[in-house]
């Protein structure tokens, strides 16, 4: 815990402040691809008891349900404390068919950055260039956006990308765990509307069960066209969406 907090005061040295953003069910074979984000200003990693309550906080798919669970509500209390900011956004089943997986994961974090830059803020979250190309060059005056993986391109908000971020930054990995959480829930919901698949359960990763009633009962309107396509044809699902990321309980 201490050496994410301490990524984060070396990485953001200078700066007002650091937004980590990251993702949550680009593999799974439906549902929506959420993304969160988690602003932490300059002055947060010098309250000691602000820092000591997240303890625990971790690259989500290293923490158990529970555990992910009691830091998300954590979070939250905090956010309404007004002592970090935390969002998040989805894109839908029906947006990962039109721009791919990966365009609806850019749209889903894009949303989340959006709902940080309002009001006074909106100044201190620069957009990337025409072309996308700014990455990592932002002025130390502006709000330093870390995104779990590879640089996103294109994407419209100047950024910094941090691979296995969530497991080295504080503010990605609070990030990672409002996503993760926020898209359990949403799963849950789904199982509630479609309870034959078992969504609650497997979170809508490619489990031999969920495969078994994808072949048995076809797709809902909550799968993934593209994802599911060969499964219905016999073949094997994707390595990454057999990825349950710990969501069994």
């Amino acid at each position: 815990m201490a050496s994410l907090a301490s990524f984060d005061r070396k990485r953001g040295a200078g700066r007002p402040g650091i937004a980590g953003v990251d993702e949550a069910g680009r593999g799974p074979l439906c549902g929506p691809v959420v993304a969160g984000a988690v602003l932490l200003d300059a002055g947060f990693y010098g309250e000691a008891a602000w820092v000591r309550k997240l303890a625990g906080a971790n690259d989500s798919k290293k923490l158990s349900p529970e555990k992910r669970s009691e830091l998300r509500a954590r979070i939250a209390e905090m956010h309404a404390e007004g002592k970090l900011r935390a969002v998040w956004a989805e894109a839908s089943v029906l947006e990962i068919s039109a721009h791919n997986i990966l365009g609806a994961t850019r749209m889903a974090m894009a949303r989340c950055i959006a709902q940080l830059a309002q009001g006074p803020l909106a100044a201190l979250f620069p957009a990337a260039g025409t072309e996308g190309e700014l990455f990592g060059r932002t002025e130390e005056r502006n709000i330093l956006v870390l995104v779990d993986g590879l640089p996103l391109r294109p994407f419209a908000w100047a950024h910094e990308s941090v691979k296995g971020g969530d497991g080295k930054s504080l503010a990605i990995a609070l990030a990672s765990i409002v996503a993760k959480v926020e898209r359990d829930r949403m799963l849950v919901e789904l199982d509630a509307r479609y309870p034959a698949y078992g969504f609650a359960r497997h979170k809508g990763y490619g489990t031999p069960d969920h495969i078994e009633a994808l072949r048995r009962l076809g797709p809902c309107p909550e799968h993934r066209e593209l994802f599911v396509r060969g499964i219905l044809a016999g073949d094997d699902p994707p390595p990454e969406s057999l990825d349950s990321e710990f969501s069994f309980e």
